[in-house]
């Protein structure tokens, strides 16, 4: 699969937040030669992002002059990337574009993932279109099957299919996206810390030997934002707390650094593997 091609000379606008993805973006538009321009998130992005690249950094509460700046830039498409904790609305300064928005999201009470698509129907509504992974970096997805020298055993297919259903539950309730499972049962479920956190509590609780950590995305989710993710880190707490692999949803989970994530996982004999959903299908 490969990236759907840009308007001619027309860059891609980089919302970022913080972690690794954003510049994993900007160097896959650097390679396909595609010019682009980064609002950075002032709390959330990694400086060096900036360095030598078109853009500026504005805070959470300037969304007037953020659309202001990518239409300046010639903006026409937008992929939203990074963490960004949900903001303490008491601790904002919103301008007049950001108190708007706000207002409506306060009246209807929006959980995660509505708030989320409330954001990319604030940007449309300005005229920008929201891409997402799969438009502009489908190469950082994880492809079907196993990625490691270890592969998934027969053994461990049913905790896998435990953990899918699971996850899925979970991501209905818009809870979270991933869990672990050990010989049949879920042993964790992720919530709003984030998944680094649910494996440190079954690493904490001894019950992480031979279990699989299970990460899909939530069945209603738009796959314009907030896919789930995995990186050398995540394995290295797998590893660590004892589990056995690590199986993620296929086309939707992204992959940050895939080469570090094998050699990683390699090294402690832990699968890898990318899988179909239920709600997808298995082929």
């Amino acid at each position: 699969m490969t990236a759907a091609a840009p308007p001619a000379n027309v860059p891609l606008g980089i919302i970022a937040g913080s972690g690794a993805l954003p510049g994993l973006i900007a160097e896959s538009c650097r390679a396909r030669g595609e010019t682009y321009f980064i609002l950075a998130l002032k709390g959330f992005a990694d400086p060096s992002l900036m360095h030598g690249a078109s853009g500026a950094w504005i805070t959470m509460g300037e969304a007037a002059r953020g659309f202001d700046l990518l239409k300046d830039a010639q903006v026409k498409r937008v992929v939203m990337i990074g963490g960004v904790k949900r903001p303490a609305f008491g601790d904002m300064v919103p301008d007049w574009r950001t108190a708007a928005f706000l207002a409506r999201v306060v009246i209807h009470a929006l959980g995660d993932d509505g708030l989320l698509r409330a954001v990319i129907a604030e940007i449309e509504r300005e005229g920008l279109r929201v891409v997402g992974i799969p438009d502009v970096a489908p190469d950082l997805l994880a492809p079907v099957g196993s990625l490691t020298r270890a592969p998934p055993g027969a053994s461990w297919d049913q905790d896998v299919a435990i953990g899918l259903e699971a996850a899925l539950d979970l991501g209905r309730a818009d809870i979270g996206q991933a869990v672990v499972v050990a010989n049949r049962a879920v042993i964790a479920r992720e919530d709003r810390q984030g998944t680094d956190a649910m494996i440190a509590r079954v690493a904490a609780s001894g019950r992480g030997r031979g279990a699989v950590l299970v990460k899909c995305k939530k069945p209603e989710q738009d796959p314009r934002a907030d896919l789930p993710a995995i990186g050398p880190a995540t394995v290295k707490a797998c590893a660590d707390a004892g589990f056995s692999g690590i199986a993620v949803e296929a086309g939707a989970t992204i992959l940050i650094d895939r080469a570090e994530i094998i050699a990683a996982a390699d090294a402690a004999s832990l699968f890898v593997t990318g899988v179909r959903t239920p709600a997808v299908g298995a082929t």
